[in-house]
């Protein structure tokens, strides 16, 4: 037995709080009766129904996307533009991105139709790394690093401690290499930090999800993650420390 918010996020239709919402709103219905406690508990064999239609309880999704530049982070697109759904048309599971990245930035990417899980992985309250690589315009000084590494001032505030690393240098080109390790996830929130320090990016790519990378993955690869990194991240976003 599963408490009835829980199936519905597990369904992928919304998140846990979304589908609270639905439940107080009389729009579900557990064998027919409409339920509007938030305690109500299911079993596989009871007949749930979102707003007249029956849940169907898909087998959880978990996938580690190598987006590539260029492609939106949504599911649909009114212009028309490719969509990091577009790569998966062989799973019938209604996935969707957990966060978003640029549509100009490239990088590591996770997916799923769990929305409990999408939902608790991006709260805010736990502090999980993800880590950049950027090319930037111009010859970062320490100072301007130590500037990032203590928090730089953007327009919705100031931004959390963060790593900065040189990677490397081209004075010919004058370009830099970046490594930026955040755990906070604003809008555009990498591009407008080297931004606010004169320093615009030209290339970005997120290169680590908390302890996944890209490893052995092309632009445009996919992959399951396992069921032990699953439990990970789910230790990780309930906890705030990683399953062992």
């Amino acid at each position: 037995m599963e408490r009835l918010q829980k199936v519905i996020a597990h369904a992928g239709i919304a998140s846990r709080r979304k589908a609270e919402q639905l439940i107080l709103e009389g729009k579900v219905k557990v064998n027919g009766k409409v339920i509007k406690e938030l305690g109500t508990k299911v079993s596989e064999n009871d007949k749930v129904e979102v707003e007249g239609v029956p849940l169907e309880r898909e087998e959880p999704v978990y996938l580690l996307f190598y987006k590539p530049a260029g492609v939106i982070s949504a599911v649909k697109d009114d212009k028309g533009r490719k969509v990091v759904t577009d790569f998966f048309p062989h799973i019938e599971q209604r996935i969707y991105p957990i966060g978003r990245l640029d549509y100009d930035t490239s990088g590591l990417l996770l997916l799923t139709n769990d929305g409990e899980f999408a939902n608790s992985v991006m709260h805010p309250r736990y502090e999980v790394d993800k880590t950049y690589v950027a090319k930037v315009k111009g010859i970062i000084t320490k100072e301007k690093m130590r500037q990032l590494a203590k928090g730089v001032h953007l327009e919705d505030g100031k931004t959390a401690p963060a790593q900065v690393k040189m990677l490397s240098m081209d004075k010919k080109k004058q370009t830099c290499i970046v490594e930026l390790t955040i755990h906070e996830g604003r809008n555009r929130q990498v591009r407008r930090m080297f931004d606010a320090i004169g320093f615009p990016v030209q290339k970005l790519k997120r290169e680590r999800y908390a302890f996944l990378d890209l490893r052995g993955l092309s632009t445009g690869d996919a992959r399951e993650l396992t069921p032990h990194e699953v439990k990970q991240l789910h230790a990780l976003a309930t906890h705030g420390k990683q399953y062992k």
